[in-house]
């Protein structure tokens, strides 16, 4: 009788429970059962995400910095992988497979060229699929190289927020250890847009914005106010603008006007599914010019590129079109 009257509170106790035991140091706060058919399990995405592979795209780059533009490219890599929840990694052994989750990753590589030198900045995204115990992207990691020197933010969440922790050549950002609010990642919005992009928050938000970002600006990151949208027809002339395709027909633009920042960033995507990443603008300004950063999808394939590590193999670089 008494199991009976207390069975939710004494199943929500042993989840709790379970979760430490198991080493989940990030277990999350409020999780909530996902909908009935919730677009992870549907069987073209359990083909697409899962069926071996990783998604390769490449986009030409426009990068502001320093009061004017510079050439450059950027890859954007998806891949789907099992990352330990307690020690925010990669599980690569049996052992520690019932303390993973499968996540989408997405490794950001952008390089452009400034003046003599030039800029390579590396971001890795770790965002959970539909599990409802790790409704947050678990960890964010970026480093930056350029002929003055190299930095490292890493980001992780822990105790309902993140915990920010960086390392810099800049006397300023020597050494970072800060705790930040919770809110949504602008870091994961790609992954959001290729797991559910009918769940991008519109309208008043917060937002935390992106690590490549914060660090050509020397910004602190901090959770702020942005107002998001969605708005198809700016999308489709941005492509008729900028990257005329007739696959890409149908298509949508979330963009997101940090005010108080002075900076606003529109991601075009396709509405279909995987819902491909066409393209993107960051707007802000850099030595009181105010400057709009592009990049336009130029190639995009499958591979299981890690089996792919011979000279020969270049020639699937070759087909990507990566330059560096």
């Amino acid at each position: 009788m008494f199991v009976q009257r207390h069975f939710l509170t004494i199943a929500v106790v042993l989840s709790v429970v379970f979760a430490i035991a198991m080493g989940a140091t990030v277990y999350q706060k409020g999780p909530t059962p996902p909908p009935a058919a919730t677009p992870a399990a549907q069987p073209n995405f359990r083909a697409y995400w899962f069926g071996g592979k990783a998604e390769l795209n490449h986009y030409r780059l426009e990068q502001a910095q320093y009061g004017a533009m510079n050439p450059g490219e950027a890859v954007l890599i998806f891949v789907t992988e099992d990352f330990r929840t307690d020690q925010q990694v990669k599980s690569e052994t049996e052992a520690s497979h019932d303390r993973s989750v499968p996540v989408l990753k997405t490794n950001y590589i952008r390089r452009f060229k400034t003046g003599v030198y030039d800029y390579s900045l590396f971001t890795s995204v770790f965002t959970p699929i539909d599990n409802p115990a790790f409704p947050n992207t678990l960890k964010v990691s970026t480093s930056g190289q350029e002929w003055c020197g190299h930095s490292y933010v890493q980001v992780s969440y822990k105790n309902n927020g993140f915990r920010v922790s960086g390392r810099s050549y800049f006397e300023q950002e020597v050494a970072e250890d800060y705790d930040v609010d919770e809110a949504m990642l602008e870091d994961e919005l790609f992954n959001r847009i290729r797991l559910n992009p009918a769940a991008l928050p519109t309208g008043d938000i917060h937002l935390i914005p992106g690590t490549q970002a914060a660090r050509l600006r020397h910004k602190r990151l901090a959770s702020l106010p942005a107002t998001a949208t969605l708005d198809t027809v700016r999308a489709t002339e941005w492509v008729r603008t900028h990257a005329p395709s007739p696959a890409a027909s149908q298509v949508v633009a979330y963009s997101v006007d940090y005010k108080d920042d002075g900076r606003s960033l529109l991601v075009v995507f396709e509405t279909a599914f995987p819902h491909r990443i066409l393209g993107w603008e960051d707007t802000y300004k850099t030595k009181d010019r105010l400057l709009t950063s592009r990049a336009v999808l130029t190639s995009s394939l499958q591979s299981d590129y890690w089996a792919h590590n011979t000279p020969a193999d270049s020639t699937l670089r070759n087909q990507l079109g990566v330059g560096f």
